[in-house]
């Protein structure tokens, strides 16, 4: 460097910057002329050496920064997180979508061929649009784990069934349900029997798990043999057991014993239901347990 552009002239730095438009990522360290104020008084006057020097500079610095900008295109802006699509990790462990987040391949509504309009993909998410029943999966499933997020507004009100038997009138005469609920603005969410993550009707959710609604809920579903287990939030809340002692003798004294199907079938369905709320749901993803 020339004595008009000394090394004591510029200082390293790795926090953004803004040079001339460009913002310099925080990885990539530069070289900043510290200013008069700092106590190095300014030349009037610059030799072609110097000149010639701080163009070198300019032009290496010009490129840095081209290359640093490059690499931090590659990354994902922090915080973003891919949503209905699943990591290498997952398809390893046998996880597949029950949604992609653009269409509604895969669903329909329960005992019919055809998908009800009440039902679209909005902006991502499995959406309850309008009037149109209850919606199943396609394919049947006997033991899996199932794992979704889940929103509704003020009051609202909808629920996830497993190994839904098609026959009934209505869904939830064969299949458990776990809750999907707006604890704190319907008037089921005063009974912890029918509050959000429960196994409706017949197993308590905990209190303080659920997140204020507007906001998105991680649910979990585990059936294995005669073994549930509810989870929300990454806390498992309802644990429970088909057909054994306990569980038979909830449903004689609950609305269920009405219905002989009511938690017998061995594989079913996946249902989500339609109860004349607004709901959305998103990465909706499913693993068999062979």
């Amino acid at each position: 460097m020339s004595d008009d552009l000394t090394r004591r002239d510029f200082v390293a730095t790795s926090s953004k910057l803004a040079l001339g438009g460009m913002i310099v990522p925080r990885h990539v360290s530069v070289l900043v002329r510290r200013s008069a104020d700092r106590g190095h008084a300014p030349r009037a006057r610059r030799s072609p050496a110097g000149v010639a020097s701080g163009t070198a500079i300019a032009a290496c610095l010009g490129a840095v920064l081209l290359v640093g900008c490059a690499r931090a295109q590659e990354r994902p802006p922090e915080g973003e997180v891919t949503m209905n699509a699943l990591t290498e990790t997952e398809r390893s462990d046998g996880w597949e979508l029950l949604f992609d987040g653009t269409s509604m391949e895969g669903w329909r509504g329960y005992g019919r061929d055809d998908l009800p309009a009440g039902w679209d993909a909005r902006d991502g998410a499995l959406t309850r649009v309008g009037p149109g029943g209850d919606i199943v999966t396609d394919r049947v499933f006997e033991d899996f784990e199932l794992s979704l997020e889940w929103r509704v507004e003020e009051g609202g009100n909808s629920g996830v069934f497993y190994r839904a038997a098609e026959g009934e009138e209505w869904i939830f005469q064969s299949a458990p349900e776990m809750q999907v609920l707006d604890d704190d603005g319907h008037v089921d969410g005063a009974d912890p029997l029918t509050s959000a993550g429960s196994n409706f009707g017949l197993h308590p959710a905990p209190r303080g798990v659920v997140r204020p609604v507007g906001e998105w809920n991680h649910s979990r579903v585990r059936v294995e043999g005669d073994r549930v287990e509810h989870w929300l939030n990454g806390t498992r809340i309802v644990e429970y057991v088909l057909g054994d002692a306990d569980w038979e003798t909830r449903v004689a004294a609950s609305k269920f014993a009405q219905w002989p199907a009511y938690g017998r079938a061995a594989r079913g369905h996946i249902g989500l239901q339609d109860h004349g709320d607004p709901v959305w749901y998103r990465n909706i993803k499913v693993r068999e347990i062979r």
